[in-house]
């Protein structure tokens, strides 16, 4: 596989026309797959020919890649910098690692498992917070990432939470800072960015900003206590970028939620808590922006309020545009425009590519990657019950929320193949499935995938699965439970499982979290 052709140098940003200046604050987003017909979302993805002529003619300043294999990810990096006249910012959201987005890289489990290990070692969940940062760090530069969308450092508080959940590493300040500032240490020695978000907070809230604008009611005195002392955490371990949360904080700002208020972007992160590296939006697709600004309004407000980065703006050309027409205007001040060119270049200097960066493919999913995953799972997971099950057969009842996109789920998938293995008889259902719950005569072993859902604007375990645990329970059919995800699931099922009946919670989804939960089970 051959490198990229070198981009230009970086010249002085006062060099560039106004036009590239504010391109380079656009971010913009792309499908990990190579080709047209792969493309899984339309609306946001754009084709080649689309997005070859934002990069080579409109300049822009970044990508964010989903989907795609590892192995097809390094090709189109390789592309997309060789379109471009100056080295692109490329991204993703990897918070469970690259493998996470990117199959044949290593999947960890979603950080609040982590949180789960400081309950017993906080010394043990530290150093696997480190491991973490520094093996994703690792894993991306070796594919040509160089932006890591990660960690989130929200405190997850809410247990109807349904967009932060299990993606915080806790429930308390304390935790999350901690946890926080090893991931940024591990991540440190790669020319590779780190990403604080949501700020000022998006854990405390049970409505999806994917979908709708939240509102985080808490007074000034609170969010200083709770929300902010993990981004002050990152700040001091030199995070280099921070991400806006899309909420409405009438504490400090009655008018404008966060991504787009100079009262939280300028005035408290800029100039109180002192952040000098890059603010970037959260994607300004979603639906609490996008549903009640328009798209190139959003933009212009983003920067007026002191946004560096324009994430998934809905018109990239367009938004470029309006933010010119504004500075020239008067609206928006050049020197502003100049000032957050200055640090995406510097930015762009960090993450250049060295001599001695990992290489692909030996960088990726190692046996020492994948016996820290393991290690991980094994050490997060709960147990309770009768233990160990005999495993005498029956019914392998799978519910999980979409198996048309359900991945952890593939052949030879260990929560199948295992219990076939002892005679169960496999059985799957989801959200989709048109029948009632109704348990045969066999016992039945129920494993539920189950997490929050983002766009799906609820946490909690689907209608589905809840029938077939009670129905179960009312059959006394139910042998065993499985949960894989969120630990909230766990706690709004236990009251109602009987004392006897053997569970197992994994915090991961992935295959490894599926074997080692059912040997744990007795299988």
């Amino acid at each position: 596989m051959s490198d990229p052709t070198p981009a230009s140098p970086l010249p002085d940003p006062a060099s560039l026309s106004l036009e590239q200046q504010v391109a380079q604050m656009v971010v913009i987003r792309a499908s990990g797959y190579l080709f047209d017909y792969q493309i899984r979302y339309p609306d946001w993805e754009p084709p080649n020919e689309t997005l070859k002529r934002w990069i080579a003619q409109w300049g822009v300043g970044g990508v964010i890649l989903v989907g795609g294999s590892a192995a097809e990810l390094h090709d189109r990096i390789n592309s997309l910098q060789s379109w471009a006249t100056f080295p692109l910012l490329v991204g993703a959201d990897v918070e469970e690692g690259v493998g996470q987005r990117f199959s044949g890289a290593t999947h960890f489990p979603p950080p609040m498992a982590l949180g789960a290990i400081a309950e017993k070692s906080p010394q043990a969940a530290r150093h696997y917070a480190q491991q973490m940062g520094e093996m994703t760090a690792k894993e991306a530069v070796a594919i040509g990432l160089n932006w890591l969308y990660a960690p989130v450092v929200d405190v997850n508080n809410n247990a109807q939470n349904p967009v932060i959940n299990v993606r915080a590493f806790g429930e308390t300040p304390q935790r999350v800072s901690q946890l926080t500032a090893a991931y940024i240490e591990g991540a440190k020695p790669y020319p590779i960015l780190t990403t604080a978000k949501h700020f000022p907070g998006h854990g405390d809230t049970a409505v999806d900003s994917h979908l709708e604008l939240p509102v985080l009611p808490h007074s000034a005195a609170r969010l200083g206590e709770i929300e902010l002392p993990p981004f002050q955490g990152a700040i001091a371990s030199g995070v280099d970028s921070i991400m806006s949360a899309h909420l409405l904080i009438p504490a400090w700002d009655e008018q404008y939620p966060a991504t787009l208020s100079a009262k939280i972007l300028t005035q408290k992160l800029r100039q109180e808590l002192g952040f000098m590296g890059l603010i970037v939006t959260d994607a300004l697709v979603m639906g609490a922006i996008a549903k009640h600004y328009g798209s190139n309004e959003a933009a212009v407000l983003a920067v007026q309020a002191g946004a560096d980065i324009l994430l998934m703006p809905q018109d990239p050309p367009g938004a470029i545009a309006a933010v010119c027409a504004a500075v020239r205007a008067g609206t928006i001040p050049p020197e502003s425009i100049q000032a957050s060119v200055e640090r995406i270049f510097q930015a762009k200097q960090k993450v250049k590519p060295r001599p001695n960066s990992p290489q692909f493919p030996q960088a990726l999913a190692t046996p020492e990657t994948r016996q820290v995953v393991q290690s991980i799972l094994r050490d997060a997971q709960e147990t309770g019950g009768n233990l160990p099950l005999n495993p005498l057969g029956g019914c392998n009842l799978i519910v999980v929320d979409d198996a048309l996109d359900c991945s952890v789920l593939a052949k030879p998938a260990p929560a199948i193949t295992i219990p076939e293995s002892q005679g169960y008889q496999f059985k799957l259902v989801d959200r989709h499935t048109p029948s009632s719950a109704s348990p045969g005569q066999e016992p039945t072993l129920l494993q539920l995938f189950v997490r929050g859902h983002p766009f799906r604007g609820s946490s909690t375990l689907n209608e589905t699965a809840i029938a077939w645990f009670e129905a179960l329970l009312k059959a006394d059919r139910l042998q065993a439970l499985v949960i894989y995800g969120s630990p909230y699931i766990l706690e709004m099922l236990r009251p109602q499982l009987p004392k006897d009946v053997p569970y197992v919670f994994s915090y991961g989804q992935m295959p490894d979290a599926q074997a080692i939960a059912l040997k744990t089970l007795g299988f």
